[in-house]
């Protein structure tokens, strides 16, 4: 290691950087090919074949040709997750019966007030308490 300049040691750490951000894009390159629904089986069989056999030159044309395209691609699939997350947490907020989760905490409510008015007994409440809860 005595005769490995420190300057060399940089050198490799950057083309090993290099190496890897190159594998990063040219897996993002490939995604993006089988992701997009406007190109046909022939396009993409077609790109995928430039991507591989020649793939600095196919992944520079690719970015140079559908660059613009695959940001757009990425923007609408990062709504259409953040819709269906959305759209998941309202239907799980809202609760199977789409009462939302408010209505457990007023039944609690009411059964508590019930129980303080001596309507029903420790007993009942508890039971009333676990159905509820169930």
């Amino acid at each position: 290691m005595d005769d490995y300049p420190l300057l060399s040691l940089f050198w490799t750490m950057l083309e090993f950087f290099l190496f890897i951000l190159w594998f990063f894009l040219l897996f993002k390159i490939i995604t993006d090919i089988f992701r997009d629904h406007d190109m046909g089986g022939w396009g993409k069989a077609g790109w995928l074949i430039f991507v591989i056999l020649l793939p600095f030159l196919g992944v520079f044309v690719y970015l140079i040709a559908r660059g613009s395209s695959m940001a757009r691609r990425d923007r609408e699939q990062m709504q259409a997750a953040d819709a269906a997350f959305r759209s998941y947490v309202k239907e799980t907020a809202a609760g199977p019966d789409g009462g939302g989760a408010g209505t457990h905490v007023d039944e609690l409510a009411k059964l508590a007030d019930l129980r303080k008015s001596g309507a029903i007994s420790e007993e009942e409440f508890q039971k009333a308490k676990e159905k509820l809860l169930a």
